[in-house]
């Protein structure tokens, strides 16, 4: 009865629908709350310190960054400040490994945050993410969408100028990345202008189709085939007859009939 209690108190709609902004004053009360026994939240709270590592677990820092969405789940984003001092502790971790868990939940946390708490406490993280090793920013990569579309328009126009970043890895055989930025960008044409695909998105795509492995050229015909489809249906139709005739000069024409079948393969 006692759980049914709390997990109704957790998820209630009034919870939900609260102004999730806390005040410098409350951002610096101790982190006390009244959601599960404190001394078990404290115990959780304590796996980051480097002492642990040596003493119980190499791995504790991981298990605790594998169970942070979880916790935040379950305390609700109005004990955020609870856990936002270990968080940022377990994203600036020296192991990757802890790193790397981070990111491929960051998405799931910024639901669970909402969208001012993600704006303020989770985009600098994200961003730092964005710059790390190739382990960490996979992990991001794979959920890209999924993030971006909880940030506002404004701020997720900004990282239009960084997908090109995406093109660049430690090692230029670990082809499955570019795969994956390629999944990802057709789902980002949903959250942006005919514009700012035809700017930003289009030369992106265009060096994915002459990618060196077949795996990543493939689903890159995809990617075009869909912002052709996206281009069309837009207000203006200039930038799709531009696409197109991009389209034409650079594949139908090209020398080399690896090009040429390109073509074909967009067409079909």
């Amino acid at each position: 009865q006692h759980m049914d209690s709390t997990l109704h108190y957790i998820h209630n709609d009034s919870d939900l629908s609260t102004n999730s902004s806390f005040s410098p004053e409350e951002e610096r009360k101790s982190k006390v709350q009244d959601v599960v026994p404190q001394a078990l939240l404290d115990q959780y709270l304590s796996m980051t310190d480097p002492s642990r590592a040596q003493t119980v677990d190499t791995e504790i820092a991981k298990h605790c960054a594998y169970s942070l969405p979880g916790v935040a789940l379950t305390l609700g984003r109005q004990n955020w400040h609870c856990l936002k001092d270990t968080y940022e502790t377990l994203a600036s971790d020296m192991q990757w490994k802890v790193r790397r868990t981070l990111a491929f939940s960051i998405h799931e946390l910024a639901v669970i945050l909402g969208d001012q708490l993600t704006a303020g406490d989770l985009v600098p993280v994200f961003n730092g993410f964005l710059k790390d090793l190739d382990e960490v920013r996979i992990g991001v990569l794979k959920h890209l969408h999924d993030f971006l579309k909880l940030l506002h328009v404004d701020k997720r126009r900004e990282y239009l100028y960084q997908l090109q970043e995406f093109l660049v890895t430690d090692n230029s055989r670990n082809w499955r990345f570019r795969a994956e930025l390629a999944e990802q960008l057709i789902l980002l044409l949903d959250l942006y202008s005919a514009r700012d695909i035809y700017d930003y998105l289009r030369p992106i795509a265009f060096s994915l189709c002459a990618d060196k492995v077949s795996s990543v050229r493939w689903i890159s015909y995809k990617l075009v085939s869909e912002m052709v489809k996206k281009l069309y249906m837009a207000s203006t139709l200039t930038f799709v007859i531009d696409l197109m005739n991009e389209l034409v000069e650079k594949f139908c024409r090209c020398h080399k009939w690896s090009g040429r079948q390109t073509f074909v393969f967009i067409c079909q």
